[in-house]
């Protein structure tokens, strides 16, 4: 075991403080030595946000964990622009998303193992961190949910009881997500993720060149089509069915499910689909959306 190697603990919060107390007792009844705690939060401006920071600075200083080597990391939202008190718009969410993911690249470059509880905050600052942990987990990792009882909901709202009673079965449990931690498997998709700035827009570079790729694929497909069959794929790109294409182009549905084998064939051909994933008018409709009408 690599004596250097140190577990954090990162978790979402916002007016509900104990959501992490809860969360840090049960790793550490578990035996996981938890040696860090980072608290990812939006920029504590209205005084519900604030008394829940403050009470979880004063539970982890406190005489509790004082004999855990336990560090408290903030992690409060913010942009070059400035803080982030909450998302919204797609904008907010962009810049959220490039704070956690980098935050969540940092700690694994640093050989962390990661315990990631997305029970407190807002849900889509939830969303966002399980966002990046599928990218920068490893199989050491773990995502956890909790489920608290409706009565122990009820007496610790707002930090009234920072922790559970040990004596007693609360019917508290901490949930581990089912997840595929997929750049462990696709290393590439990690590397979309690094920030690389065009303009405005930090994420610009990566969805521009995985929007290259299924681009060359289309006009792979289109090159491989006659007029008829390029007519019946922008019908479906248009989101009709197979009868309202018939329809609008005068022609049967035994004729549009005719060019519709073809068209399927040359996009598992050019997405290197397997012979048995099961395609149908939907594929086209989703990966040819945006496509012109005039070819």
């Amino acid at each position: 075991m690599d004596s250097t190697r140190q577990t954090t603990l990162v978790a979402t919060v916002g007016g509900q403080p104990q959501v992490v107390t809860f969360a840090l007792d049960e790793l550490l009844l578990r035996g996981i030595a938890v040696t860090q705690l980072v608290l990812i939060h939006f920029v504590a401006q209205t005084p519900r946000l604030q008394n829940a920071v403050k009470k979880i600075i004063a539970e982890i200083e406190g005489p509790r964990y004082e004999n855990q080597p336990l560090r408290l990391k903030l992690f409060p939202i913010a942009a070059e622009v400035g803080s982030l008190d909450d998302i919204r718009d797609e904008a907010d969410a962009h810049i959220a998303w490039e704070a956690i993911n980098q935050l969540v690249i940092s700690l694994k470059e640093a050989h962390h193992t990661l315990h990631v509880c997305i029970s407190g905050g807002r849900r889509m600052l939830c969303l966002l961190t399980m966002s990046a942990a599928m990218l920068h987990f490893g199989h050491q990792d773990s995502l956890w949910h909790m489920y608290t009882p409706d009565e122990w909901i009820e007496r610790s709202r707002a930090g009234s009881l920072m922790h559970l009673p040990t004596d007693l079965d609360t019917g508290f449990k901490l949930i581990q997500v089912p997840m595929m931690p997929w750049g462990s498997y696709f290393p590439v998709l990690r590397q979309l993720t690094r920030p690389v700035t065009l303009g405005d827009d930090v994420l610009a570079a990566p969805r521009r060149l995985l929007d290259y790729g299924d681009e060359a694929r289309k006009m792979a497909v289109m090159k491989q089509l006659t007029r008829r069959q390029k007519e019946v794929l922008e019908a479906f790109a248009q989101g009709l069915n197979p009868q309202q294409v018939a329809e609008k182009l005068f022609i049967t549905v035994k004729t549009v499910d005719s060019h519709k084998t073809v068209i399927l064939a040359e996009c598992r051909n050019a997405w290197a689909l397997p012979d048995e994933e099961w395609l149908d008018y939907r594929f086209i409709a989703d990966k040819f959306e945006s496509t012109p009408g005039d070819r």
